[in-house]
């Protein structure tokens, strides 16, 4: 009891203090940030060259040409604002571990250790669903995707007329990203059902009796969040049904400790209890016994 009380004197303290330290905490972040959109802007062609691979995929499988891939800027500083959105969101990228980090510290004076401990794994797990969705949209979907689009392109044969696909840097830029940050989003979906879990917000036979609704959910999110074509939006659905799945059974792993947690807590107190107990019957005075008549 008493270790409780300790903790929660730790975790209280005056308000300028909180913001004294909510102040230094967002310095940190926006500083991390801020390096680390400078560091992506003065390598912002290498970046968007990289990016542009998955579509040199796309195009060696459209067996188009010589594989070369054109892109084009229709605005003087279409490309440089393009660079910019991109150092943006590199940034992002690289400082969410810090910002993460600051977080977490600014929080977790006000948690339980218990809960502290509970904390930082989610906070690790995080950042690395993120980087398994956005390599599932690298790797695979935005290859797909570019293939889907070049397919609909007409050569010009047969006195037809020719139309060419020939993409803004702007517009390209803004698929992949709105395809890493939908394929990003929806991974940390275990991480999210996890922790409502942990704290009682959720059970898992309430996502199993929503199983018809989620499916239904998934259809219409990957709708809004892709591009309007069938491959991106089943490519999307999918993984977060089987997201929903597996928070179904992080969800039940999650009730399973909990119950051995409660279990063990009770027979603890129990045998604290008894030991009291015991001890308070050791300690007692002796009854003397009254003198017979």
């Amino acid at each position: 009891m008493s270790t409780d009380n300790d903790e929660i004197d730790k975790s209280s303290a005056p308000l300028l203090d909180h913001l004294i330290e909510l102040r230094s905490r967002l310095m940190w972040a926006l500083g991390g940030f801020f390096v680390a959109f400078l560091v992506c802007f003065f390598f912002a062609k290498s970046l968007f060259n990289l990016l542009v691979i998955p579509f040199k995929w796309a195009v060696g499988w459209a067996g188009i040409g010589d594989g070369r891939v054109e892109l084009i800027y229709t605005a003087p500083q279409e490309f440089f604002f393009t660079q910019i959105k991109l150092a943006m969101f590199g940034g992002m990228v690289i400082a969410f571990p810090l910002i993460a980090a600051q977080v977490y510290k600014f929080v977790a004076p006000g948690l339980y250790k218990n809960e502290r401990g509970a904390f930082l794994p989610f906070l690790i797990a995080s950042p690395i669903l993120f980087l398994i969705g956005a390599a599932l949209v690298y790797f695979f979907f935005t290859p797909m995707v570019m293939w889907f689009f070049l397919a609909m392109q007409q050569t010009g044969e047969d006195g037809q007329v020719q139309i060419s696909l020939l993409p803004k840097v702007s517009e390209y830029l803004s698929l992949i990203m709105t395809l890493i940050f939908s394929f990003g989003l929806v991974f940390q979906l275990p991480v999210v059902t996890t922790l409502m879990a942990r704290v009682g917000l959720l059970s898992s036979q309430a996502l199993v009796d929503k199983r018809k609704w989620a499916i239904v959910i998934a259809f219409v999110v990957a709708a809004v969040l892709t591009p309007p074509d069938p491959v991106s939006q089943i490519g999307l659905a999918v993984p977060t049904i089987l997201l929903y799945e597996i928070s179904i059974w992080t969800a039940r792993w999650v009730e399973r400790q909990r119950e051995q947690e409660r279990v063990a807590k009770e027979k603890k107190e129990a045998a604290e209890a008894a030991a009291e107990k015991a001890s308070a019957k050791a300690d007692a005075p002796p009854v003397e016994e009254a003198p017979k008549a």
